[in-house]
């Protein structure tokens, strides 16, 4: 009788058996039983991990030359804004989002300019067939015709294929759909997903070729599957927006390559997606007179400043008082109104306070407070800010007003796209004047509050 190619180990208390079973017979807890495969030393584990053997060669850390991989660009500006610059070679992207948002449109617009350029190209995909992606290629109105195609989700031939066509790039779509001859669960699970990946990361590695993985998400808006996938890459991409708008944000979570937390900014059209060359447009609303409750933020998004309009509603509640964000952090949002009570006098005890970032975009840094404090302080009294004010700065728990990194990259930017005052926190007040805009330093919110009342 052949052993089994497989075990099921828990996830609880390391016990191991040799087929699954609901319950684990060390610990008693359910479903916690992961498959995994023996590591035993037979030629097929040898061929395996052949790839990592050769490699291991003990040397000194100063006779290693350090070099600059070449990057390869992708056509497509804002994607290669998020990976930094372009593909390295040898590099593996994962890139995740809800179903429908753009993740194979962009990954086949994207291959599509590399096989104009005469790149070696190869697309997998393992969730339509040919026709399908054919289909989609005429309606993109791609020129195509250097790019090669495979629908297989069978890993063993995926890499044969790509040791013998030996593509510059490749698009795995989606890593999800594969599954290994070594084990012996479906496809999608647990011990699969890590098993593919870690092959196709060794393969990358070894042979220089840019794998670009495609992920599925849960529910949450995480990548499905184990975390550790996230640890395999050298980058994680996700898709951000609505599906019913037009519009759709990368952001770079993980980037070895490149600044993390840089964003990427896009348009669906009938085309494909198109990148948007002057994204601060999307997130401020074009109002026709200055109205109360509107305050532009200067948020810092990589290495890119972006304007986004923050909106706040103050409005009387009508049985407990109601705290609502979109777009921005709620327990921060009470941090904020508890400071404005202490520090600046004026309660919202009874008032309920809705916050929102405009555009969809998400906000995580703490630089937006002093703009959510002025929208809030705006729409309490019904007394518009002016039209073309930015600010940023942190707000602590003290009343005092924090700098925010960057502030002179802020500051430019807001003067480019025509603003003309700043409320700015004093460490990041420029030693010179700068042309065009007006800059006001404040040191505490009792100073931003004061200022409000001039206008």
């Amino acid at each position: 009788m052949a052993k089994a190619k497989s075990q099921y180990a828990c996830t609880e208390c390391g016990a191991t058996v040799p087929k699954w079973q609901g319950q684990c017979p060390g610990c008693a807890q359910w479903n916690t039983l992961v498959e995994s495969v023996l590591e035993a030393a037979t030629p097929a584990a040898a061929k395996r991990f052949s790839g990592l053997t050769a490699a291991a060669r003990l040397q000194t850390l100063a006779s290693i030359a350090p070099r600059e991989e070449p990057r390869q660009p992708t056509g497509i500006d804002e994607f290669d804004r998020v990976l930094g610059g372009g593909l390295v070679p040898g590099g593996v992207v994962l890139i995740g989002g809800d179903p429908g948002i753009g993740k194979s449109t962009l990954l086949l617009q994207a291959l599509g300019r590399l096989a104009q350029a005469r790149l070696n190209v190869l697309y997998i995909s393992g969730e339509e067939s040919g026709e399908q992606v054919a289909l989609r290629s005429q309606r993109l109105q791609l020129d195509a015709g250097g790019m090669k195609l495979l629908a297989e989700i069978n890993l063993e031939k995926i890499l044969t294929t790509l040791a013998e066509v030996k593509p510059a790039v490749a698009v795995i779509d989606s890593i999800q759909t594969l599954w290994s001859d070594a084990l012996q669960s479906a496809p999608g699970s647990v011990a699969q997903v890590r098993e593919c990946s870690a092959q196709l990361t060794r393969f990358a590695k070894q042979s220089g070729t840019s794998v670009i993985l495609v992920g599925h998400v849960t529910k949450d808006g995480a990548l499905a599957g184990p975390r550790v996938l996230e640890h395999i890459v050298d980058t994680v991409l996700y898709f951000e927006g609505d599906t019913h708008s037009s519009f759709r944000l990368v952001r770079a979570f993980k980037n070895r390559f490149g600044a993390v937390n840089e964003l990427g900014v896009f348009a669906m059209t009938d085309k494909g997606l198109r990148g948007v060359s002057n994204p601060s447009a999307l997130f401020l609303s074009q109002h026709a007179q200055d109205v109360a409750g509107s305050c532009v933020l200067v948020t810092q998004e990589g290495t890119r400043p972006l304007l986004v309009e923050i909106q706040a509603l103050v409005d009387t509640a009508h049985g407990n008082p109601r705290r609502l964000t979109v777009g921005l952090e709620q327990n921060r949002l009470a941090m904020l109104l508890a400071v404005l009570h202490r520090h600046g006098g004026i309660t919202c005890a009874d008032q309920d306070v809705f916050v929102n970032a405009v555009g969809g975009v998400k906000i995580a840094e703490p630089a937006a407070d002093l703009a959510v404090l002025l929208a809030i302080v705006s729409s309490l009294r019904s007394r518009p800010l002016p039209g073309k004010l930015v600010t940023f700065g942190e707000v602590g728990l003290a009343g005092e007003i924090r700098p925010a990194p960057r502030g002179q990259d802020r500051l430019k930017e807001a003067a480019k796209l025509g603003f003309t005052h700043a409320i700015v926190p004093k460490a990041n007040a420029p030693k010179q004047a700068m042309a065009g805009i007006e800059v006001i330093a404040v040191e505490r919110v009792e100073q931003a509050l004061e200022q409000m009342r001039h206008w």
